[in-house]
C-alpha cells in the first residue's frame, strides 16, 4: 500500500492524498460506506459502483466470521469475488461489535470471549485469530484487534483497556509478520488509538501506535457518545501525532458536518453507518439540509430530490414520490433514501479535495457547516 500526499490546507490541517492498495487508488479525503455482512443495506454493488461512485467499502470481521463463515469465503475466493466487488475493501476487527455485546463477553489477555447474537453459541477472538479471520477475508486494509472503552470511562479502566489494546495489536503485527493473504496480494494493517477522551491516554495511545510503524493509523472510542467538542479535540491530539505520510481513519464518524470539522484537522477516511440508517427512516441529507421525507410537507412538492448531486437517482425521483414510498411502506423507498444519502457523503468529500486542491477548504467549510444543518 502506498499514500502519497497531493496537498494541503494553509488554513487548516486538511490534505488531499492518493492510496493505492491492491484492488485501486483512493482519493482523500473519503468516506466509506459501510457493508456490515458483504452489503450495503437496501443498495446492490452496481449503485454503489456506478451513481455513488464508492471508492471502498467496508466489511466487518465478527458478522462475516460467523455468516457465511471463513470457509465459504475462501471457497469464493474472498470477499471481493464473493460479493463481486472489484475495488478496495477495509474490515473492521470485530473489536467494537464484541463490545457493544457487554453483558455476553468477557476479556481476558488471551482475548475475548462472547456469545453470538445469531444462535448463541460460544467463540474466542484472540488478536492471532481475528488476523487469520481478515486474511481469510481478503481485505486491502484490516484493522488490528481492540477493545472499545464504552463512553464514560473512569480513568483506571480506560488505562487499562489501552494497554491490553496495545498488547493486542503487538500480537497482531508478529503473527501477520508470519502469514499471507492466501489471494497473492499484499494487505495494509492499520491499528486503532484508543484511550478514551483522557488527553494523556489519547497522547500515549498515539505514541506507541505511531511507533509500531504500520501502513495507516485509525482513531477509535469516539462517536460513541462524547460531546462533539471532546471528539474533535481528541481527535486533533492524535492527528497531531500520528505520522504526516500515513492515512488517518477515524472511525465510526459521523455527521456531514463532523466529516468536514474532522477533514480540517488532519483526518482522510470516514466510515458511518447513519446515511443508511437514517435514510431507511426518512431522514435525507441533501445539498440544501436535512429534510424528513415523511412530513406532509413534501406531499405535493414535485421537485427532484436533490438537483444538486450528479445521481441518476436523486434526480428522476420526487420528494412526493418519495414521501409517498415511505407511507406506503414500499421497500423502494429504503433504496432511494439510502442511494440519496451514500451519494451525498460522497460529493461532500469529493467537493471537499476539490477545495483543498484550490487552496480554500477553510472558507468554504465554514459556509458549507451552517447549510448542511439547516432543516428544511
Amino acid at each position: 500500500m502506498d499514500f502519497q500526499l497531493a496537498a494541503k490546507d494553509t488554513h487548516s490541517r486538511a490534505r488531499a492524498g492518493t492510496l493505492t492498495t491492491a484492488h485501486g487508488e483512493i482519493q482523500t479525503p473519503i468516506f466509506m460506506p459501510v457493508g456490515t455482512v458483504g452489503s450495503v443495506k437496501a443498495v446492490p454493488q452496481v449503485q454503489i459502483k456506478e451513481e455513488i461512485k464508492a471508492q471502498i467499502i467496508l466489511g466487518n470481521t465478527y458478522h462475516l466470521y460467523l455468516r457465511p463463515g471463513t470457509d465459504i469465503l475462501e471457497q469464493a475466493g474472498g470477499l471481493h469475488r464473493f460479493m463481486n466487488w472489484d475495488r478496495p475493501i477495509l474490515t473492521d476487527s470485530g473489536g467494537y461489535q464484541v463490545f457493544s455485546l457487554s453483558g455476553n463477553r468477557k476479556l481476558s489477555e488471551e482475548g475475548a470471549l462472547f456469545q453470538s447474537h445469531i444462535d448463541g453459541s460460544r467463540h474466542l477472538f484472540s488478536p492471532e485469530k481475528v488476523m487469520d479471520i481478515q486474511r481469510k477475508i481478503g481485505a486491502d486494509i484490516i484493522m488490528a484487534f481492540d477493545e472499545c472503552p464504552p463512553y464514560p470511562s473512569d480513568f483506571a479502566y480506560a488505562k487499562k483497556s489501552m494497554e491490553l489494546t496495545h498488547r493486542w495489536l503487538a500480537r497482531c503485527v508478529q503473527h501477520l509478520s508470519g502469514t499471507e493473504c492466501p489471494y497473492g496480494y499484499e494487505q495494509a494493517l492499520f491499528p486503532i488509538v484508543q484511550g478514551s477522551t483522557y488527553r494523556d491516554l489519547r497522547k500515549a495511545s498515539s505514541e506507541f501506535v505511531a511507533s509500531m510503524e504500520c501502513d495507516g493509523n485509525a482513531i477509535g472510542g469516539l462517536s460513541v457518545g462524547e460531546p462533539e467538542e471532546t471528539m474533535y479535540e481528541m481527535a486533533a491530539l492524535c492527528c497531531d501525532i500520528l505520522p504526516e505520510d500515513k492515512p488517518r481513519y477515524l472511525m465510526g464518524v459521523g455527521t456531514p458536518w463532523n466529516i468536514l470539522e474532522n477533514i480540517a484537522l488532519g483526518v482522510d477516511m470516514f466510515d458511518c453507518v447513519m446515511p443508511t440508517r437514517n435514510g431507511r427512516n426518512g431522514m435525507l441529507f441533501t445539498t440544501k439540509g436535512v429534510i424528513n421525507i415523511r412530513n406532509k410537507k413534501w406531499e405535493n412538492d414535485f421537485s427532484p430530490i436533490d438537483e444538486g448531486l450528479d445521481c441518476a437517482t436523486s434526480n428522476c425521483y420526487t420528494k412526493a414520490y418519495l414521501r409517498h414510498l415511505f407511507v406506503a411502506d414500499e421497500l423502494l423507498a429504503l433504496n432511494i433514501a439510502s442511494v440519496q444519502n451514500l451519494s451525498f457523503y460522497l460529493h461532500l468529500v469529493a467537493e471537499a479535495r476539490k477545495h483543498i486542491l484550490q487552496g480554500d477548504f477553510k472558507s468554504w467549510k465554514d459556509n458549507m457547516i451552517p447549510q448542511l444543518k439547516q432543516r428544511l
